[in-house]
């Protein structure tokens, strides 16, 4: 086990407001659900936020998000991304959150993780969905940033994040001790 004590941490996340797909229909979410996720998790672990952007956003249209996402992942296009993390190399934990897309994470994801020097450095992934669970994403992170290590991830249903704070005390509780 990993002890949070004297540790730096960062939470990055990738989230998407608008329209999302949630039990079995597509909704308009103020706050996407990932973004939920992470506010729970930093005001656990006293985490600094970072919210991955792309620069060109995602369509706020359901359909049209997902046919973009679907063409950036078969074209493997990795797109820039917004701003970026003073002082990356003092981190210690990098919580890391993303919707599944394409039974991965979402190709602003991997920028954000080519962008920085993992080695060292430990990655928490933690995942929404609504049924498809982590999908390959922990391979494809393991696969992008080789020095880091990965811890096991999260998958936590977009449609009940609002009722996840029990689950995610628990996976923590699992991983580190103090």
């Amino acid at each position: 086990m990993i002890s949070l004590k004297n540790k730096k941490i960062l939470v990055a996340y990738f989230s998407r407001a608008g329209e999302n797909y949630v039990n079995n229909n597509v909704e308009n979410l103020n706050k996407g659900n990932t973004e939920v996720v992470a506010e729970k998790i930093r005001n656990l672990t006293d985490g600094i936020l970072f919210k991955i952007q792309p620069k060109k956003e995602y369509s706020k249209e359901y359909r049209k998000c997902v046919l973009e996402a679907k063409g950036e992942f078969d074209d493997k296009l990795h797109p820039a991304i917004k701003g970026s993390i003073k002082d990356f190399e003092s981190f210690d934990i990098i919580f890391l959150g993303y919707p599944n897309w394409m039974s991965t994470c979402p190709m602003p994801v991997f920028t954000f993780l080519e962008s920085y020097d993992f080695k060292g450095k430990i990655i928490v992934p933690f995942c929404t969905n609504e049924g498809s669970g982590l999908g390959d994403s922990i391979s494809d992170i393991e696969n992008t940033v080789k020095d880091a290590t990965v811890l096991p991830g999260l998958p936590i249903r977009g449609s009940l994040v609002s009722q996840s704070d029990d689950k995610i005390k628990e996976w923590l509780n699992n991983l580190f001790s103090d």
